[in-house]
């Protein structure tokens, strides 16, 4: 719950600070000056909204699953394993090959 709340809250001030610089460049574009940096408090509001969406998303994630072959096995049951083996046996060519190109008169 408090993950989700996390990323909630990021994704607001995520929306704010480019709602934020939207107005900024606005602003320099009526002044005539369409270069320039933008106000530290937007670019520090943009980093604290990364930061908690870091956050968020880590909390929010569930347990780590084991991924092993035995606990791979310990969820199947014997039905559904092939007990069959696992490559396929190939028939010699030998004659259907032939062993050295016939030269063309």
């Amino acid at each position: 719950m408090f993950g989700s709340i996390m990323l909630f809250l990021a994704s607001v001030a995520v929306l704010h600070s480019a709602y934020s610089i939207y107005e900024h460049l606005s602003y320099l574009k009526a002044l005539g000056r369409p270069e320039g940096s933008l106000p530290q408090d937007i670019v520090f509001e943009a980093l604290v909204a990364l930061v908690l969406g870091i956050i968020g998303s880590a909390i929010r994630t569930p347990e780590l699953r084991e991924v092993t072959w035995r606990s791979e096995m310990k969820r199947r049951s014997n039905e559904e394993q092939d007990p069959r083996l696992s490559f396929t046996t190939f028939a010699q060519r030998a004659g259907i090959l032939p062993s050295s190109p016939e030269p063309s008169s």
